[in-house]
């Protein structure tokens, strides 16, 4: 096929996607901020927006269309070779909603070849399954009681109660979009299939660069390798790559949702790359660190991470600027009872994945003694029963 032609098929397949994504997604919020703007500078407009429902998975599916046109025009992937075959791949229920965005190169191979289930992948489906109910329905729903009552009264909160909320809603939206991926990938295995990992411990992170090859790998991977790549990557001078990273975290931030503080979001973690970056060239890392910088480093990115998990959440820049000046060590009455509930919430958590960080595998309790293992999946089985949430709450992911 002539080159001009396969480029056009191209730009109109990624114009097509964009569009309807852009339709659905973005343009209520792009009207909205124009007619601010416009009333900003004492221009009355007001511009007639239609309220559409967003369906359910649309920035995962269109992401994942976006990746198969590109690299079957690099010529990186052999065109699909049946129409069901490129519609299981795009809707394979799963990890329709919510990811992780698996790539068309690792996905046809699955569904074009006999695929055999052994008992290994039925063990650590239903393994993956369990472990990631327990997180969405126990630590996660749970915790978002307390996330959800200091961010929606957050002029009524000050110091530690402040902590205790950002610490609660960081762990709840860790706990809520790596079960969902859990429990994806747990059924994906009981069909035969192998979905891509998508978390790999995100707050044991040493840097910003470490943090996003930790934290929806599938997503920075994708921005990785259809934006920044395309801009230029590292291959152009420093302030050329400064400016593609803040380019590629904004327009990431954008993805989660149209409105400015995924934005903001996104341009702080931009600046955190950017700033490491610059640190790193200036003063390379240490070789074979202590565990005492080690522990160190984990911990101020755990913190700057923090601070991120603000703008993530919050509505307004008034909220952001409230609730990141009222840090402190101050405390209330709830305070106590706050403290307790994230303590006995994250304590199963922290075990477990001191344990995977220990052993350096994620699956490290299927190696465990089979009665041992038999003991964890039946705890975790009561301790859905006991204390998972009684009230429906949807993943936080499925309104992006």
């Amino acid at each position: 096929m002539d080159p001009k032609r396969r480029k056009a098929l191209l730009v109109t397949a990624i114009t097509a996607s964009l569009t309807v994504l852009g339709i659905f997604k973005y343009m209520g919020f792009f009207a909205s901020s124009l007619s601010d703007l416009l009333n900003a500078f004492g221009m009355q407009a007001s511009l007639t927006t239609l309220h559409l429902v967003l369906p359910v998975g649309m920035s995962f599916y269109t992401f994942k269309e976006i990746s198969y046109v590109a690299d079957v025009y690099r010529k990186k992937l052999e065109p699909a070779k049946s129409i069901l075959d490129f519609g299981l791949y795009v809707s394979f229920f799963p990890q329709l909603v919510a990811g992780p965005i698996e790539r068309a190169g690792e996905m046809l191979p699955q569904i074009c070849r006999r695929r055999i289930i052994t008992a290994e992948m039925v063990d650590a489906g239903i393994y993956l399954i369990l472990w990631g109910f327990f997180k969405k329905l126990v630590i996660a729903d749970n915790l978002s009681v307390v996330a959800n009552t200091i961010f929606d009264n957050y002029h009524r909160y000050h110091g530690v109660d402040v902590v205790l909320g950002v610490l609660a809603y960081a762990f709840q939206i860790y706990c809520d979009f790596s079960g969902y991926t859990d429990v994806a990938r747990g059924l994906a295995r009981l069909m035969g299939f192998e979905l891509p990992l998508n978390f790999k411990l995100p707050y044991f992170a040493q840097s910003p660069s470490d943090f996003w090859s930790r934290w929806h790998i599938t997503l920075s991977q994708w921005l990785r390798d259809y934006l920044f790549i395309p801009l230029g990557g590292s291959r152009v001078s420093d302030w050329k790559i400064y400016r593609n990273l803040m380019i590629t975290m904004m327009l990431g931030g954008l993805w989660h949702g149209a409105a400015w503080n995924f934005v903001a979001w996104g341009a702080y973690h931009g600046l955190l790359l950017c700033v490491y970056r610059a640190w790193t060239k200036t003063f390379p890392p240490v070789e074979n660190p202590s565990n005492l910088r080690v522990g160190g480093r984990i911990a101020l990115m755990f913190g700057l991470t923090l601070v991120g998990w603000v703008f993530f959440r919050s509505h307004s820049l008034d909220q952001i600027y409230t609730m990141l000046t009222s840090v402190g060590f101050s405390h209330s009455a709830e305070t106590s009872g706050f403290a307790l509930k994230v303590a006995l919430l994250l304590t199963p958590l922290l075990v477990v994945q001191l344990f995977q960080a220990y052993s350096r595998n994620l699956l490290v309790t299927m190696r465990l003694q089979v009665p041992v293992r038999i003991a964890w999946q039946c705890a975790l089985i009561i301790g859905l029963l006991a204390f998972g949430a009684r009230q429906s709450a949807e993943f936080i992911y499925f309104q992006f």
